[in-house]
């Protein structure tokens, strides 16, 4: 059940402030930047975490944002394609808006209810993220959603079903759940608006 190929590849938390989005001062944390050391994880989140408008982020269900590291060399060459690529070529972990960028982990390993068993903390997988406007912004074209929607790199919200710490280089087990609807499942119905 458990594999020790997965790893927690970085820890990045961010305080909600303003930026200008299409002349629009707007409230975000999507820039979220790495941390060292343990981490404490509450049952709504990181320490040190916050989320801007907490009708699509956040919560009990979405304490944690979760990104397979696997995923940011796709990233990188969409926003070459698009003509970014020079703004920030590294797109350092957090750029996402991800909690934990994971190593090994995909979304197609995962359903919703599996649970991710840390040495001193355990996450259960909730559902997918959605992205909205401000992605398109943090990545600096404006067809990053309709990317995310139609590679499924979207990553998954996690829960906190036991509060503790976490921390970068430490691996986790994966324990199925009941395995009815999987992530990738689950994004694809919600995507089907921004594949148009």
């Amino acid at each position: 059940m458990g594999n020790a190929a997965y790893t927690v590849a970085s820890i990045q938390v961010a305080r909600a402030h303003r930026v200008v989005i299409d002349g629009r001062s707007i409230l975000t944390a999507i820039h979220k930047t790495a941390v060292r050391g343990p981490v404490a994880v509450q049952p709504l989140g990181l320490q040190g975490d916050e989320q801007a408008d907490l009708s699509v982020h956040g919560g009990l269900e979405k304490a944690v944002y979760a990104y397979p590291a696997e995923h940011y060399a796709f990233w990188r060459e969409a926003r070459h394609h698009a003509g970014v690529a020079g703004i920030d070529d590294a797109l350092a972990h957090g750029c996402m808006g991800e909690n934990l960028t994971l190593s090994g982990l995909l979304e197609t390993d995962v359903w919703v209810g599996d649970v991710l068993r840390f040495p001193q903390c355990v996450l259960r997988v909730e559902q997918p993220r959605e992205p909205c406007y401000k992605f398109n912004a943090a990545m600096g074209f404006n067809t990053a959603v309709k990317a995310m929607a139609q590679s499924g790199f979207c990553g998954f919200y996690l829960s906190v079903d036991t509060p503790g710490t976490v921390q970068a280089g430490e691996g986790f087990e994966l324990l199925p759940g009941p395995r009815h609807v999987s992530i990738p499942q689950r994004f694809a119905a919600k995507m089907f608006k921004h594949m148009r």
